[in-house]
């Protein structure tokens, strides 16, 4: 049985903004922002750069982390990239 792939991501964009998203394949979903058919959001701001990822056991953990980065300051999502999760709450 394989197991379940469930990824939060972070794309950085040309602009140097942030996205963050949910998916079950990263390599495809990069593929698709990159070719203009991902979200409207890096339609508009792409190249999109990889930076970040975390691999969950479900869609609802994976899900739950992409939210909650949403919800954080630009700073403090900068630190939770770099890996001080810890910190940041």
């Amino acid at each position: 049985m394989a197991a379940n792939k469930h990824y939060f991501y972070v794309l950085e964009c040309a602009d140097g903004s942030y996205y963050a998203g949910y998916t079950n394949d990263l390599k495809k979903r990069l593929a698709a922002h990159n070719a203009g058919k991902g979200a409207k959001y890096t339609r508009a701001k792409g190249p999109v750069t990889l930076i970040y990822h975390e691999h969950f056991e479900t869609k609802q953990e994976a899900m739950k982390a992409e939210y909650a980065f949403k919800q954080l300051p630009k700073a403090k999502k900068v630190r939770y990239i770099a890996g001080e999760k810890e910190d940041i709450k």
